[in-house]
This record gives C-alpha cells, structure tokens and sequence, in this order.
C-alpha cells in the first residue's frame, strides 16, 4: 500500500494578454523549460498530456512550462463554457502522476533550432547577438511568461532581430504593441545596431 501522502493539486486560472488563450497554473512543477504545441502532431510525438488535451473540441493550442499549461481555445468557444472543464481536466492528469513531457524533447528541440537557424555569427556580430540573447532573457521572458508566453531570439541580420513568441504570445493581438513599443525600444536603446524587431509566431 502506497503510504506517502501525495500533496494535494491545486490549480487556478489567470488571463493572458491574449483573449482566446488562458493560464492554468498549478503547484507542481510539470516540465522545466517550455513546450509549445501548435499541432497534435507534434503532441503525440513529445506529450501525453497535450496529446489528451487536443482531444477536447475546444482546444487549438497547448503550451507547458514550469508549473502552468497555457490553453489556446478555438474562436467558437467562451471561456466561461469551457474554463471549469480544463481545469478539472489538468488537475487529475497531474494529480494520477502521468507524463507530461517525454524523455528527449528539449534535446530533440533544441537540435531542430539549431538546424533552422544554420548560421554561425563571428566576431562583433557574435558578441551583439550575445547581447541581444542576454536581454531578451533577462528583461523579456520573465515578463513574457508571467502573461503564459515565451520569447525566444531566432535571428539577427542587418539590423533586424527576429524572435519567436509560443503560447499565449502567438497570435495574441497585444504582442505586436509589446514587440515594438517594448521590446523593440529597449533593444534599440542597449544596442544601438538593431534597427527593427520582429515576430514569427511559434
């Protein structure tokens, strides 16, 4: 008989700057780092959880990191409908114990971005994107997560950065006006070499 008292899985929901995408936060850590599913495909490789999670109609999009799940429910549905549901639905996926990540995915990612991104910066350039990675992790991201999102910095060309935003940040209305008026202004200001940022979503 399993004597240890297992913790009780709290769980509540927080709004996001995007109105279709909304964060349910837990107590347990459920996965360090973050995991950004746009398709089920993907899920079925990577997630159990987000894998059970597509299967309810309401559900478009599934980002995990730390110890929340941000949602992303399709335009037909209101959150009022569905919230008590994917709350319900989180918690007793955590509280059996099941996967949520498997083994292998941040390697797995991180081997892809490293793929896509094919280009090795050398000497003041390399120094710069140092620079830019920096901020964007210090400045940004935590911002970016408390709202159930996340940036992460793909290019630097010209002047240009480029940069990804995953969950909540995807396709949310607001994130344009944060990536211009904030980040880009901060960037623009600590290095004087950006000239513009911008988006691709995740």
């Amino acid at each position: 008989m399993d004597t240890a008292t297992k913790s009780p899985v709290m769980i509540y929901t927080e709004q996001t700057p995007n109105p279709e995408s909304l964060k349910f936060v837990t107590n347990k850590m459920l996965y360090r780092g973050t995991a950004d599913f746009r398709k089920e495909e993907l899920a079925k490789e990577w997630s159990p959880l987000a894998t059970e999670l597509f299967q309810l109609p309401y559900v478009k999009g599934v980002y995990i990191c730390n110890n929340f799940v941000t949602l992303t429910k399709e335009l037909n549905y209101q959150w009022e409908d569905v919230m008590l549901n994917g709350k319900e639905f989180i918690k007793k996926y955590v509280e059996e114990g099941k996967t949520i990540i498997a083994e292998g995915f941040e390697e797995a990612q991180a081997k892809l971005e490293a793929e896509a991104s094919n280009y090795e910066y050398t000497g003041d350039e390399a120094e710069l994107v140092a620079k830019i990675k920096e901020l964007i992790n210090t400045y940004v991201k935590p911002a970016v997560e408390m709202d159930g999102g996340n940036i992460e910095f793909k290019s630097f060309k010209e002047g240009i950065v480029s940069v990804i935003l995953q969950g909540s940040c995807s396709g949310c209305p607001s994130s344009t006006v944060t990536l211009k008026s904030g980040i880009e202004g901060m960037l623009k200001r600590m290095v004087p070499e950006v000239k513009e940022v911008v988006a691709e979503m995740g």
